[in-house]
């Protein structure tokens, strides 16, 4: 059987670089990626498994609110994000966000953020790419179930942080400060964001697993409707 494959939502800004490094991980898990992007095709029926990359904040327009820190927007890339993780979760496309990509999932069903988190924990804000930061994974997560309990060491690249959760939603990881730093939806599809870059740290075996666990995913995705490689559109209800 081929590979399943994965859409992988990048910026206009940084994609060029970030896109090259999780599909990496996405090949090393088995998948194959695919780059969408404003100004790209992203047809969702066409692919089994949904990426939504780091890169820009997120308008607070979205979730209600205004803009009261200076932040990198980009419209066009949030409304395309947002259509995404809203129809993959009705149609039962898997999903791993990652850094902005997490904060989506979260926005996606009715959540909120807090646009600047150090500022509200008064901290110091921490940037880096290197494993410097610990978090520590919810027992009887999924999460927990995919790369153990241990308390994680990862890096940091994000001004922006889950604050409400949306509904279905869980935290599965805090940091020591009490910072969200993964979320994951209790009830089917499989839907995970993570604050942090696991595509940075494709060394290290319990972040591969993250991958992995999504292409696991849109493979039993796949293996449900054996009749096609792709996903079907779900069938309109009668009357519809």
């Amino acid at each position: 059987m081929s590979r399943p494959v994965i859409a992988v939502t990048t910026s206009q800004r940084s994609g060029w670089r970030i896109f090259p490094l999780v599909a990496l991980n996405v090949w090393l898990a088995g998948g194959r990626a695919v780059r969408w992007g404003v100004g790209r095709a992203a047809d969702l029926p066409s692919v089994d498994g949904l990426i939504i990359g780091g890169g820009d904040d997120i308008s607070p327009t979205l979730y209600g609110q205004t803009l009261r820190v200076a932040a990198r927007l980009d419209a066009r890339r949030d409304e395309l994000e947002r259509r995404l993780a809203e129809e993959a979760l009705q149609q039962g496309v898997p999903v791993l966000g990652i850094c902005r990509g997490a904060q989506m999932l979260n926005v996606a069903l009715h959540g909120t953020l807090e646009q600047d988190i150090w500022a509200r924990l008064n901290r110091r804000k921490v940037t880096t790419i290197l494993p410097k930061r610990t978090v520590h994974v919810a027992p009887r997560t999924h999460l927990s179930r995919i790369a153990g309990d241990a308390p994680m060491r990862v890096n940091a690249l994000h001004s922006q942080a889950v604050d409400e959760l949306g509904l279905g939603m869980r935290v599965c990881a805090r940091d020591e400060h009490g910072m969200v730093q993964a979320v994951e939806r209790t009830s089917p599809p499989f839907a995970l964001g993570v604050q942090w870059h696991p595509e940075h740290l494709f060394y290290a075996r319990r972040q591969r697993a993250l991958f992995r666990a999504l292409v696991e995913a849109a493979q039993d995705g796949r293996q449900r409707d054996p009749a096609t490689s792709r996903r079907l559109r779900p069938a309109r209800p009668r009357g519809a």
